[in-house]
């Protein structure tokens, strides 16, 4: 995976698309680059103050992939991106979002609220920021909070009152529901790990050549001791306590040799399954990037087709084009025009 540079991610964000793959991809790169988040998150809200109206619902998607799967993470991308989303919200207000805009960001809204990405009072001031009619007297605030706590109970709505189990009904049913363009806001497929950088995985696979299993000397010496110190039926060849003391330190000498090479297998061997998430890690990213090459590469042939055939226009208009040499020669000038009793003389 390549490294971060503002000149990358606004290349990115430029490339960037309202499919899923699109957006789980860059999210997956950012997720990686999250020690550059304060970067990440002032240039992702420059290029969304650029784009037209369309996209800039495809950026608060990536933002939202971003913030729910970093959680486990940190919490350094839902900080910084929340101290922009107001802005965002009103910016995106101003240049005139249509209903089904308004929806979406809603929605989105409400499942943050939900899974507690961010406070109550946060999300009301995100939903004021996109639609000023949201606004909610304090009064009525304070009544609704007390309401939810119970000190009114006259006043509860119906709703208050239902099961919990449809209310948990409901929300899986808003988080699992998917816009008409097929994109689900709730981001539900989490990355499996952060892809690892090309010198840290080739630096772990190198460590692995010097590993324990590839120690030569060890494996001789363990293959050296004598046959006394496995075989226990050998045991009654011993003839002296001298000789039994003898075999005792060999014996001795071959287990710490043994736990001691154990040890190291069993470092080697979580080694291993560690480079091997590694590996599967960045193959994984590694193929979503080839999917978006073959894309590119793709949209990029059908310009070129296009290309070509303006080319071929144009040169079979050129080829049309009367042969100026051909044409009268007037390097002297002209021949003078009639004078007006010459056109009406009889």
């Amino acid at each position: 995976m390549s490294g971060f540079t503002e000149n990358a991610l606004i290349r990115k964000l430029q490339e960037l698309n309202s499919s899923q793959q699109s957006i789980q991809t860059l999210s997956l790169w950012l997720i990686h680059h999250r020690k550059h988040h304060a970067a990440v998150v002032k240039t992702w809200f420059k290029e969304l103050l650029k784009v037209k109206d369309s996209k800039q619902l495809t950026f608060m998607y990536l933002a939202n992939d971003v913030i729910q799967n970093s959680k486990k993470k940190g919490p350094e991308y839902s900080k910084v991106f929340g101290d922009v989303l107001v802005d965002v919200f009103k910016h995106m207000a101003k240049t005139g979002i249509n209903e089904k805009t308004k929806h979406s960001l809603h929605r989105i809204l409400n499942i943050w609220e939900e899974r507690g990405v961010y406070d109550s009072q946060k999300i009301q001031d995100f939903k004021e920021a996109v639609d000023p009619n949201d606004a909610i007297p304090k009064k009525a605030s304070k009544r609704r909070a007390s309401e939810k706590e119970g000190k009114d109970p006259e006043k509860r709505s119906k709703s208050d009152k239902e099961p919990k189990e449809r209310e948990k009904r409901e929300r899986r049913k808003s988080e699992n529901k998917t816009d008409s363009d097929g994109h689900n806001d709730m981001s539900p497929k989490t990355p499996p790990g952060d892809p690892p950088e090309p010198e840290e995985l080739i630096k772990a696979l190198l460590e692995l050549e010097s590993s324990a299993s590839s120690d030569e000397a060890v494996r001789e010496r363990i293959a050296s001791l004598p046959p006394e110190v496995s075989e226990v039926q050998l045991l009654s060849k011993l003839e002296d306590k001298e000789s039994a003391l003898a075999l005792s330190a060999i014996v001795n000498s071959a287990v710490e040799l043994l736990a001691e090479y154990n040890l190291r297998l069993a470092e080697e061997l979580e080694k291993r399954k560690k480079v091997a998430g590694m590996l599967r890690d960045f193959a994984q990213a590694q193929r979503e990037q080839a999917k978006q090459a073959e894309a590119r590469l793709e949209e990029y042939n059908v310009k070129l087709q296009k290309i070509y055939a303006v080319k071929s226009e144009v040169k079979s208009h050129i080829e049309n084009l009367p042969d100026v040499s051909r044409l009268p020669d007037v390097t002297g000038g002209l021949a003078p025009l009639p004078s007006a009793g010459d056109l009406f003389s009889i």
